[in-house]
């Protein structure tokens, strides 16, 4: 049985690391970022924890439309719904660090339009879930939408900002982390941090998960 649990022991050890080290731990000081660049393993890593578990929604409900399994259509909207909590975590954490860095709570950043828009589009996909009773015609019209919603998240965060000025690192002509701040020492920690917050989504989406079993067998 503690074979099977390994995983959640290393999230709750990366976890603790990432917050120790990210409040506590030696970072570059950088012009303009100076101590915010702490925010990396926070803001930035809980994206990167997103968009795994939203890549993980779509494949489960490609799986669903191919095998009509409610039991994939169970997983991939458990999956979206922490990938949603990261996002929503992902843009509270940004604004802080717009406030710090750029002067203001919400600036009319292209990415951060584009989150705010991609962040409404998954909570559209949760509000028609909840607006049909049919368990097949839920899941159905539910995994067609999900597939959706990833096919144009990504252009909105990852390809329009590029295509414009943007205030974020990476996109409208700025260097990425990459190019100029993200060094070894923050690797330690950012990688990390990732892979953390990413299995604490998994965590918490397959206890939701079993419940969800439950109940099914409980109606059954």
């Amino acid at each position: 049985m503690m074979k099977q649990h390994w995983w959640k022991a290393l999230a709750i050890v990366l976890l603790l690391y990432t917050v120790t080290m990210g409040f506590l731990g030696n970072v570059p000081h950088l012009p303009i970022l100076n101590e915010t660049i702490r925010n990396l393993y926070f803001h930035v890593a809980m994206w990167f924890a997103m968009m795994i578990l939203l890549t993980v929604s779509v494949v489960y409900s490609v799986k669903y439309l191919r095998s009509n399994i409610l039991d994939h259509d169970t997983v991939a909207v458990e999956m979206a719904n922490m990938g949603i909590l990261c996002g929503v975590l992902g843009l509270t954490t940004g604004s802080v660090w717009a406030r710090f860095t750029w002067g203001d709570w919400w600036t009319n950043d292209p990415k951060l339009n584009a989150a705010a828009i991609g962040m409404l589009i998954y909570l559209a996909y949760l509000v028609l879930r909840n607006s049909l009773e049919d368990e097949q015609q839920r899941a159905r019209i539910a995994a067609v939408y999900n597939i959706f919603a990833f096919a144009v998240f990504i252009p909105l965060i990852f390809i329009l900002p590029r295509l414009t000025d943007s205030l974020h690192p990476g996109n409208g002509g700025n260097p990425g982390f990459n190019s100029y701040d993200l060094d070894s020492q923050l690797r330690k920690v950012f990688y990390p941090a990732v892979l953390g917050w990413t299995l604490l989504g998994v965590w918490i989406a397959s206890l939701r998960i079993r419940v969800r079993r439950l109940e099914q067998k409980l109606k059954s």
